[in-house]
């Protein structure tokens, strides 16, 4: 349960933080949020929210092409994990330097954990995991590192780079059959919420990455929870009528 907690926990930073608060604005949230998201994501361990945000705002940009940083046509494994291990296309440098990300500098909370970023990562993703267990119900020192630590990482890692992998190749394209990212109901179960990937990358503006009201989408709830409490506002979403269009204009038909 505590390894399963940091795995939300893990999770809510890259998918409600880094990916649609911070890459996309699809939403705004206040200090207290942002703070909790921002250590979320240190949890994570997946690079700073500005450099996974810088990233993230590039794929979409260029998607599918060498100035993607993990574009899918260059196969599985790289879109996966592979383009970690080599160094960026040089149309990634390049084009990427043409983006404005002065916003995501703007806000107090990017640049401390940016800061302090491998402190945080140190604390977040490795000792209070290993800790808590240890200190609060004598787990061992060598299960509560290795379950609510590595094991979480390690799963909550491959768990994202789905997303960049298998959601880009396998699925159906309900709202726009002329791009590559699919609907994938895996991925979604997985990345809680971040399978609806062809709707994403139609509508990316979207707070919720799928359509509302009728799929899983524990991140989207997380961000409803959040609105009840006060803390986020101005969701943006996509309105039916335009929904609707775009799928009579440009999709399979699957939906």
């Amino acid at each position: 349960l505590s390894a399963y907690f940091c795995f939300l926990m893990t999770a809510l930073g890259v998918t409600a933080g880094a990916h649609r608060l911070w890459s996309h604005r699809s939403y705004k949230a206040k200090l207290p949020l942002r703070i909790f998201l921002a250590a979320a994501n240190s949890m994570a361990f997946q690079n700073d929210i500005y450099e996974w945000s810088r990233d993230h705002r590039v794929h979409h940009k260029y998607s599918e092409t060498d100035a993607d940083p993990h574009n899918a046509r260059r196969g599985f494994f790289f879109a996966h994990i592979g383009w970690l291990f080599m160094r960026k296309h040089r149309d990634v440098i390049e084009k990427g330097k043409k983006l404005d990300f002065t916003d995501l500098l703007d806000d107090p909370v990017v640049r401390f954990q940016r800061k302090y970023y491998k402190s945080s990562v140190v604390l977040m993703c490795f000792v209070i995991p290993t800790f808590v267990p240890w200190y609060l119900w004598d787990e061992s020192l060598w299960n509560a590192y290795f379950l609510a630590s590595i094991l979480r990482y390690t799963i909550s890692l491959n768990v994202t780079w789905l997303v960049n992998s298998a959601a880009h190749m396998y699925g159906n394209r309900p709202y726009d059959k002329y791009i590559n990212p699919r609907q994938n109901t895996l991925v979604t179960l997985g990345a809680i919420g971040e399978g609806f990937h062809n709707y994403h990358h139609t509508f990316p503006f979207d707070y919720s990455a799928s359509e509302l009201g009728l799929k899983f989408n524990p991140t989207t709830w997380f961000i409803d929870f959040m609105f009840w409490l006060g803390l986020v506002t101005d969701r943006k979403q996509a309105p039916k009528e335009m929904i609707q269009a775009r799928k009579e204009r440009t999709g399979d038909g699957t939906a």
